[in-house]
C-alpha cells in the first residue's frame, strides 16, 4: 500500500504566520526579527540568534539577546513604570487588561499558529494554551476586588522567567494577573522557543497601556538584573531544578519575594485496582504534547501481582498514539490533524532522550514498548530529527536519569512493588512533586495512603494538573520553592498584605499549606 501523500495546510506556513504578525504588530516585528520592549518602546537592540522550528527544521525568528548592562537599564525603566502603574485605579487597570484580552481573542488563531511552529504544539493544544490564558485572566477581572482587599502592589515589578512550553497559559496569564494586581511586569523570553508568540501577546498588551517589559538573553547574562536587582519586587520562575536552585539561593540571600516552580517526578501508583478500561482511556491523554509539561506522569508504580493486567490495559493505549507534523494534511480543506503530540522542543533534546533510553537499556532496563515513526504523518522528505516515538521501560537502573528525574518527553518508566511501604517509597522517589495519582478500588486505602505521597495534588484514579481559575497550585519538597499560586493565592503572592503575613508556600524556614 503506497504511503499517503501529505501537504502543508494552505495558509499555515511559517512565512504566512510571520507576515500576519508583521501586519498585526509592525511595531514589534522588524523584517526577519522580533524586538525587545522596555522603557515603553520597542527596540532593535540585542543580538538575534538563529533558530529553527522543531516541526520540520524551518528557520524561525530567534530571541534578540541583550547584554547585562542593557538588561539592567530595562529593569530600572520597569521600576519607573511600576511606580506609575501602582497608582492607577483598579477600574482602569481592569479595563486595560480586559481590552488586552479582547485583542488576544481577536488574534487567537495567529497566536496558536505561532505556537505550533515555535514549540511544536499540535493545533488543538496550541489553541487550548491561548484560550486558557484568556479565560483564566477574565476570571480574575470578575473577582479581583475581594482578593485585593487590604492589600497593595509590591515595591517593584515582578520578574518572570519561564520555560518555553506554555508561553500563553502560564507566562502571559501570570503577567496579566500581576498587572491587574497593580504591578509592572518584566518577562524574559524563553530561549528555546515561543518568542514570536510572546512578542505578539506583549505588543497587544503594551498597546493598551499595560506596563510590560520583554527582554531576551542568556540566563547567565540576565540573572543579575532579573533576579538580584534591588528594583525587582518578586521573582516568578518556571523551569528545571538546577536553575531554580540557583535562583532560590539568590532570592534567599536577598530576602526577596519569590515563586519558583520546578520539576519533580510525578508518579501514578497502581494498588489493589481493577478498573482497567478507565486506565486505558486515560493513557493517551497523559501523552499530550509528548509529556513536555511539568504535570506529566512519566512514572508508573505498579503492584507486582497486577502487572500483567496493567500491561494489557496500558500497551494497546500507547500503541494507539497519534504522532506527526501538526500542519500536515492530505487535502487543502482538511481540518488540522488530531495528534497526541508532535516533535520535542528541538533535535538536541530528542537525541539526549534517545541516548538516555539506550543507556538505560544497556544497564538493565527492560523495553516493554518502543514505538516507531513509520506510521506518523509527515510531509515528504521533511526533517524529523526532533521527533521521538513513545517508549516504555521497566525498572530503569538507579544510575540512569530516567530513574529519578522527569524526562520531559514521551518516555514512561515502570517500577514494580510488593508492599505499601515500597509503593510509597517509589512514588516519593524525587523528594517532592507537583502532582500524583493513586489508582485503588478501596476509598479507605486511598484516604490512608494519599497523605503520605509528597505531591501538592493527588488524584484518586484520575490525573491532576495545574488547574485554572480558583484551583490552587504548588509543590512539595524540591519541586517548589516560595509562595503557592492559583486562585486568590496568585494575587496574594504578588501583593503586600498585613505586617507579618506568612503566605502559604514552601520556604526555607516554613512550609504552610493553604
Amino acid at each position: 500500500m503506497a504511503p499517503t501523500r501529505t501537504m502543508l495546510k494552505p495558509g499555515t506556513a511559517w512565512s504566512d504566520a510571520w507576515q500576519r504578525s508583521l501586519a498585526v504588530a509592525p511595531e514589534a516585528f522588524r523584517d526577519d526579527r522580533v524586538l525587545n520592549h522596555w522603557a515603553a518602546s520597542w527596540r532593535s537592540d540585542g543580538r538575534s540568534l538563529s533558530a529553527t522550528s522543531p516541526v520540520d527544521g524551518t528557520p524561525v525568528a530567534g530571541p534578540p539577546r541583550l547584554d547585562a548592562a542593557t538588561a539592567q537599564q530595562a529593569v530600572r525603566a520597569g521600576l519607573d513604570a511600576h511606580r506609575d502603574w501602582r497608582h492607577i485605579p483598579l477600574p482602569e487597570r481592569k479595563a486595560r487588561v480586559g481590552a488586552t484580552l479582547d485583542a488576544l481573542s481577536e488574534h487567537r488563531d495567529l497566536l496558536a499558529l505561532l505556537l505550533v511552529w515555535e514549540i511544536g504544539k499540535p493545533w488543538r493544544l496550541a489553541r487550548a494554551d491561548v484560550d486558557r490564558a484568556i479565560d483564566g485572566v477574565r476570571w480574575y477581572i470578575v473577582g479581583i476586588e475581594p482578593m485585593l482587599e487590604g492589600r497593595s502592589p509590591l515595591p517593584g515589578p515582578v520578574s518572570n522567567i519561564a520555560s518555553w512550553n506554555y508561553p500563553m497559559s502560564v507566562l502571559v496569564h501570570a503577567m496579566l494577573v500581576q498587572a491587574l494586581a497593580g504591578n509592572a511586569v518584566i518577562a524574559k523570553a524563553p530561549t528555546d522557543g515561543g518568542v514570536a508568540c510572546l512578542t505578539l501577546a506583549c505588543a497587544l498588551a503594551a498597546r493598551e497601556g499595560i506596563p510590560v517589559t520583554l527582554v531576551s538573553g542568556s540566563g547567565g547574562d540576565l540573572s543579575e538584573a532579573l533576579v538580584r536587582s534591588p528594583e525587582i519586587g518578586c521573582v516568578s520562575f518556571v523551569g528545571g531544578r538546577d536553575t531554580g536552585a540557583r535562583i532560590a539561593t539568590a532570592v534567599a540571600d536577598l530576602g526577596k519575594r519569590h515563586i519558583l516552580e520546578q520539576e519533580g517526578l510525578n508518579t501514578w501508583g497502581i494498588w489493589n485496582y481493577s478498573d482497567w478500561p478507565a486506565l486505558t482511556a486515560v493513557i493517551p491523554k497523559l501523552f499530550d504534547y509528548g509529556k513536555q509539561r511539568c504535570t506529566a506522569y512519566p512514572r508508573f508504580v505498579v503492584q507486582r501481582s497486577l502487572f500483567a493486567d496493567f500491561l494489557a490495559a496500558y500497551l494497546p493505549a500507547v500503541r494507539s498514539l497519534r504522532i506527526g507534523h501538526p500542519l500536515a494534511v492530505e487535502h487543502p480543506d482538511d481540518p488540522f490533524p488530531e495528534l497526541d503530540f508532535g516533535p520535542l522542543i528541538n533535535a538536541a533534546k530528542a537525541k539526549e532522550l534517545e541516548d538516555q533510553v539506550s543507556e538505560a537499556i544497556g544497564r538493565g532496563a527492560v523495553p516493554l514498548h518502543r514505538g516507531a515513526l513509520d506510521d506518523a504523518a509527515f510531509l515528504p522528505d521533511q526533517d524529523t530529527s526532533a521527533y521521538v516515538p513513545p517508549v516504555t521501560l521497566l525498572n530503569p537502573p538507579p544510575s540512569s536519569p530516567l530513574h529519578y528525574a522527569e524526562p520531559f518527553g514521551p518516555v514512561d518508566t515502570i517500577v514494580l512493588v510488593d508492599t505499601e511501604a515500597e509503593l510509597l517509597a517509589a512514588m516519593n522517589a524525587s523528594n517532592g512533586a507537583l502532582v500524583a495519582t493513586l489508582s485503588t478500588d478501596d476509598p479507605d486505602t486511598y484516604d490512608r495512603l494519599s497523605p503520605q505521597i509528597r505531591a501538592f495534588k493527588t488524584g484518586h484514579g484520575k490525573p491532576r494538573s495545574r488547574g485554572d481559575r480558583d484551583e490552587l497550585f504548588g509543590g512539595f519538597g524540591h519541586s517548589w520553592r516560595g509562595a503557592f499560586v492559583g486562585g486568590e493565592l496568585l494575587v496574594r503572592a504578588v501583593t503586600d498584605g498585613p505586617p507579618g503575613e506568612r503566605p502559604p508556600g514552601n520556604f526555607p524556614d516554613y512550609h504552610l499549606m493553604p
